[in-house]
């Protein structure tokens, strides 16, 4: 057991430091620094319910239009950001490599635990400044709004594990990612509830797995007041597919990896 719980503490100072590491390599001491991880983010989700509450009706689907885009919207960037950004995660940082501790992997998780905290801190300031401007309730069921964003986060590594690895062995996986990345923009659920999409099409809608943890973040904000559909293990079920798969793809590829 304890040398189980070591192994655990030294891979957690290895994360920690490629953490602080990146956040610095990324952001520096200049300006307002490492601010800008939550600060981009936060820029271009107000920017988004500026235009929508500028151009659409005060309600969209039964609620606010600006709450319900930020619930959208920054699920949405969750989303890409865990995937764009560790497309070159190991790529751009083939020199860690010759650490013995550093592995690929670990590559990829620092980069997604600082996406995610810098999101889900946006996300918070967001809520927090509709909530002073009269838009939005503090949320109905704080577990499922937790349960949905932690899992939209599990599936959304997962998938960028996938196109991450594959980008390892194949530069086409570059341009294919942003192609995916546009698709899921409708297909994700994230301007649009499953209620709303005709029910002859709303099972073919939910067999794809990222409505159901966008839906459960709706379902959290505003309880009953909203129609919401999801499974919450489904979408758990294909993160850890998503996982599995990519953690299989980088041990092919490992080899491709060119190291400086």
């Amino acid at each position: 057991m304890r040398k189980l719980i070591g192994g655990f503490a030294s891979q957690a100072r290895v994360l920690h430091a490629l953490v602080l590491r990146e956040m610095m390599t990324r952001y520096g001491r200049e300006g307002i620094g490492f601010l800008w991880l939550i600060a981009e983010p936060l820029a271009f989700c107000l920017g988004v319910m500026i235009l929508w509450t500028a151009i659409k009706p005060a309600y969209e689907y039964g609620v606010r239009v600006a709450p319900f885009v930020m619930s959208g919207y920054m699920c949405l960037l969750l989303l890409r950001h865990l995937v764009t950004h560790s497309l070159h995660a190991v790529q751009a940082n083939t020199g860690l490599l010759f650490h013995r501790k550093v592995q690929p992997l670990h590559l990829y998780l620092s980069r997604a635990i600082l996406e995610f905290l810098g999101t889900t801190l946006a996300f918070f300031v967001v809520y927090v400044i509709l909530m002073l401007l009269g838009q939005v309730s503090p949320p109905k069921d704080w577990l499922t709004l937790y349960a949905g964003w932690f899992i939209l986060g599990w599936l959304s590594f997962g998938l960028a594990l996938v196109l991450s690895a594959l980008s390892i062995r194949y530069e086409a996986v570059e341009r294919l990612n942003n192609l995916v990345l546009y698709l899921l923009i409708p297909l994700s659920g994230s301007f649009i509830m499953a209620q709303y999409v005709p029910a002859s099409y709303r099972d073919y809608f939910l067999y794809i797995p990222f409505p159901h943890a966008i839906e459960m973040v709706r379902a959290g904000i505003w309880g009953d007041a909203v129609i919401t559909h999801y499974t919450p293990i489904y979408p758990i079920a294909w993160g850890g597919g998503f996982v599995l798969l990519g953690l299989l793809l980088l041990n092919i590829y490992r080899n491709h990896i060119e190291t400086e």
